[in-house]
């Protein structure tokens, strides 16, 4: 049986992988090179705590001032707006408290579950010292910040994930680099990262090729089916012939879901790091300050720096203006923070409206499966992705009620 996977990056090629293991004769097809795309950029962190719903009960009252600060944490770009009206008012009504509820649990069973999955995954590549020992630290400067976050905090302590509250002193002693303006952190010892997540992608792919799977390059340009799914089409290429095909293209998986009579409340949150190689300072933990909207994670061989949201569409050209931006919000918290022999990048992120991603069978075409929407956790997520994604498409019980991420939940 030919499964046919449409998507190189790390949720895709872990897919394929674990597909490949359990059998399957695998196709791993991607128009790019595999794990250049979102999976190449992301900031490295295994974010088990932050699967926190980006919709909150205020956040109405937020969207005129994205519109208007060039600077602010979400960026709108004006012309983009009229077509994100939909995808805005499903991201409104997820704010209902009963709703946030479900879709908090429904995060955190997921996040629950991310090291049981990626610990074996990381022994059988043999990347378990890609695994850093070191959590993250959330940066405050005052008390007023840190009540301001406090929401997150409850979050996390109900659903019983570890973290440690410190004075900034205490900070600076796991950070020397760390400014003297920081008044209180939390340390999330759970949230470690990847030394280097690109090659996480590459080594998935080396063992995937070497269990018997196939890596092929090319677009996409629809799908040939009857009563169930029998090919994917390529711009410029032979037809795939295919009894499954799994879509897990990331932001571009609404394309291809059209494409089947199927689509879906899928946006692109554009996200951009600069990658820091001379950086001036040394770091073991990455941080994270909320009310500034930054991440700095020491990775890559450098440090990276990233954060904020641009909504602007798939197709727009890049802003670097967002990366500036948040390298300096970053020498705020690392003043000897130097950005030297650096490169700057931009990716997308695939978001749903409820912040929860989409892991099912297909509601409409039999032998089409469905494995996106994972925004900003889609490396955290990888592993346990795979293993759920693995026991749908062959039959097995998964180990948890997947009906939460069905695509027809909309």
């Amino acid at each position: 049986m030919t499964t046919v996977v449409v998507g190189a990056g790390i949720i895709g090629t872990a897919i394929a992988y674990e597909l490949q293991k359990r059998g399957r004769q695998v196709v791993l097809l991607d128009k790019g090179e595999v794990g250049r795309g979102a999976s190449y950029g992301n900031m490295a962190s295994i974010a088990v705590t932050e699967f926190m719903p980006a919709s909150r009960p205020s956040i109405w009252k937020q969207i005129p001032g994205w519109m208007l600060d060039p600077e602010g944490p979400v960026r709108v770009r004006p012309a983009y707006m009229p077509r994100l009206l939909p995808w805005f008012a499903r991201f409104v009504a997820a704010s209902r408290p009963a709703k946030l509820r479900q879709l908090e649990a429904e995060g955190a069973v997921l996040c629950k579950r991310v090291y049981d999955d990626l610990m074996p995954l990381l022994k059988e590549t043999g990347l378990e010292g890609e695994l850093t020992e070191e959590g993250c630290l959330s940066l405050y400067s005052n008390e007023a910040e840190f009540r301001a976050d406090r929401e997150h905090i409850d979050i996390l302590e109900r659903f019983a994930f570890p973290h440690q509250l410190l004075t900034g002193a205490q900070a600076r002693e796991l950070e020397p680099a760390l400014s003297d303006s920081i008044g209180i952190a939390v340390l999330f010892p759970q949230n470690r990262s990847l030394r280097d997540p690109f090659r996480l992608v590459q080594r998935l792919a080396e063992r995937f090729v070497a269990l018997g799977g196939e890596i092929r390059r090319g677009a996409v340009a629809g799908f040939e089916r009857s009563d169930r799914i029998t090919a994917v089409r390529l711009i410029g290429g032979d037809p795939i012939a295919a009894e499954e095909v799994v879509i897990a293209a990331g932001a571009y998986s609404g394309r291809l879901s059209k494409m089947l009579g199927e689509p879906m409340p899928l946006e692109t949150e554009r996200g951009y790091h600069t990658q820091i190689m001379s950086p001036g300072i040394t770091m073991r933990h990455s941080i994270i300050w909320p009310a500034r909207a930054f991440m700095v994670t020491p990775t890559a061989g450098g440090i990276r720096v990233g954060g904020t949201v641009e909504m602007a569409g798939l197709d727009a050209a890049p802003d670097y203006r967002r990366s500036k931006i948040t390298v300096r919000r970053a020498q705020t918290a690392l003043p000897d923070l130097r950005c030297a022999n650096f490169t700057e990048w931009m990716g997308h992120r695939p978001a749903f409206p409820d912040t929860v991603p989409v892991m099912s069978a297909s509601a409409k075409v039999p032998g089409v499966f469905y494995a996106t929407g994972h925004g900003h956790l889609g490396v955290t997520y990888a592993a346990t992705t795979a293993r759920l994604m693995g026991d749908l498409i062959t039959g097995a019980t998964p180990p948890i009620d997947m009906r939460p991420y069905c695509v027809d939940r909309f």
